[in-house]
């Protein structure tokens, strides 16, 4: 294969600050199949340059003398893009306008009218078209980023009708569209999709700038404390499931072998029951099951903290239902309570913590890493455990209990410049934010989402060789989990492919009909 070259790109090349930049063979054939003017779904694992290819897409844009838009679901996301454009763009830099909620509406009109290049939130630009400030015309591309998200009522596909009616070309940007086949379909319609560029981490043309990673998977047993709470708090779960087994609302004696989607079918069956004396009676039944799996789940796989946290939460609330007053004062359930309190007073924890905290301090010690947790407590609890060890770990998490967009912005910074090594994070580190690649990224749960878990494992093994560890605990939903993200990635590209057939298929036999029959394919 002839080396790739930034000329290929004439004329558009001229206005990006390519730099030092290494031209790749898999950025130039998707950028030119975006130059083609169709729509195109730009599937990429995270860390190999969707942005670069945006970029050029607006390189275009403005060349034929039209503006552009890059949409990002969060504000520290948009800002993100903000500077890459300003950075990467040859324009005057004040052509670049970010257009979130935090600026005044009528300064929006006016920086959005007289801007080339516009970065921002979904929301406020579906809420700008609808109120009159802002219109699409004389745009030529709008850039979707994490474009994933465009499904339902979301304010993506409002935007994305918007630019169906303005004749606007739609890029999309994601490292996973999902997996199943329907979802990608609902996708491909709301983007009104003509063309699909997908690339994995072992294609030809991307291997090499992949340094490779190993993935490891770590079993661990709960250990006796953590079982013997368990067995307090099961009886009680199953006891209530049977109950509403025999009402023939769920199909499950055991909650262990119930999906969780399938929970939420039952509340939704229970709203449904007209007769209001029988609802209420399958109501308690439900409350209970619900609360109670939930802690089961936290205790057996997150830990004994997020469990006794959890519980807190449910003595604090101000309106407790009948449900959970009962739950409250179950004999067992108090008992399984101190037993973990008093298990926290002697620093016991979940064997996942303690590896943990091992590996960080002996076979990664020096090392950069980031460990993704689904729980808030969970991260506040590692963070102690590492800090306790010398580790000079760092929370990464949403805006909630103070936390704030500067905050977030700071600990990357310092996490970038190496001001400490670990960085314990939500689902916030998953998605599309500026951090940097690491030598090592520990799931401390697997996660069934084949979308989360591309997007953690993205952040190893970019400029060097990486680890990734998922911690599994056994006869838990870890492993589960485990074996429905491996299945979900491996049906994801399948799916995709056929797809993507079928829509050039439909490409080289067009059909007639309306404008709107064009764009809905499936």
């Amino acid at each position: 294969m002839a080396p790739s070259d930034w000329k290929e790109l004439s004329p558009y090349n001229s206005l990006v600050n390519t730099g030092t930049m290494e031209p790749r063979a898999y950025q130039i054939n998707i950028i030119k199949s975006v130059f083609t003017g169709s729509n195109t779904l730009v599937i990429l694992p995270t860390g190999l340059g969707k942005t670069l290819i945006a970029v050029f897409a607006i390189a275009k844009a403005l060349h034929e003398g039209r503006k552009a838009l890059i949409l990002a679901p969060t504000k520290p996301l948009s800002e993100q893009h903000f500077d890459s454009v300003k950075k990467l763009l040859n324009i005057d830099p004040n052509y670049a306008v970010l257009l979130t909620g935090s600026t005044g509406s009528k300064k929006r009109k006016d920086m959005e009218r007289d801007g080339k290049v516009a970065v921002a939130t979904p929301q406020t630009v579906a809420n700008d078209i609808k109120s009159g400030r802002m219109s699409l015309d004389g745009y030529g591309v709008v850039i979707f980023d994490e474009c994933h998200k465009a499904v339902g009522r979301y304010a993506y596909t409002y935007v994305a009708n918007e630019c169906t009616e303005n004749g606007i070309q739609i890029v999309g940007l994601t490292a996973s569209p999902g997996s199943g086949s329907k979802k990608i379909k609902a996708l491909v319609d709301a983007l009104g999709i003509q063309n699909i560029e997908i690339r994995v981490s072992n294609d030809s043309d991307v291997a090499p700038y992949v340094m490779g990673k190993r993935t490891n998977t770590i079993y661990l047993d709960m250990g006796d404390t953590i079982n013997r709470i368990a067995y307090l708090v099961k009886p009680a779960i199953n006891e209530h499931l049977s109950n509403l087994y025999s009402h023939g609302l769920s199909p499950y004696v055991d909650f262990e072998t119930m999906p969780r989607g399938r929970l939420i079918e039952i509340g939704r069956s229970i709203d449904r029951i007209e007769a209001q004396k029988f609802k209420f009676i399958n109501l308690f039944d439900y409350t209970y099951v619900l609360y109670l799996s939930h802690a089961y789940d936290l205790l057996t796989t997150e830990g004994i903290y997020p469990f006794t946290a959890y519980m807190k939460s449910l003595q604090e609330k101000e309106k407790k239902s009948r449900a959970l007053s009962s739950i409250l004062a179950n004999k067992s359930i108090a008992e399984a309570v101190k037993l973990a309190n008093d298990a926290l007073e002697s620093d016991e924890e979940h064997p996942k913590a303690v590896r943990i905290v091992e590996m960080v301090t002996r076979q990664l010690s020096g090392k950069s890493v980031i460990i993704f947790a689904q729980y808030r407590s969970t991260i506040k609890r590692l963070v102690q455990m590492l800090r306790a060890n010398g580790v000079n770990a760092m929370p990464f998490v949403g805006k909630k209990e103070g936390v704030t967009n500067a905050d977030q912005r700071d600990t990357v910074e310092k996490f970038r410049k190496g001001e400490f090594k670990v960085l314990v994070a939500t689902s916030i580190g998953e998605e599309g934010l500026d951090i940097p690649a690491v030598d090592a990224v520990i799931f401390y749960e697997p996660v069934p989402s084949e979308i989360r878990n591309i997007q953690r494992k993205g952040r190893a093994g970019r400029m060097k060789f990486g680890e990734i560890y998922i911690m599994v605990t056994r006869k838990t939903r870890d492993e589960k989990y485990l074996l429905i993200s491996g299945m979900r990635e491996k049906r994801m590209k399948e799916n995709v492919e056929i797809i993507r057939e079928q829509l050039a298929r439909r490409t080289r036999r067009p059909t007639s009909g309306s404008a709107d029959g064009q764009k809905r394919l499936f």
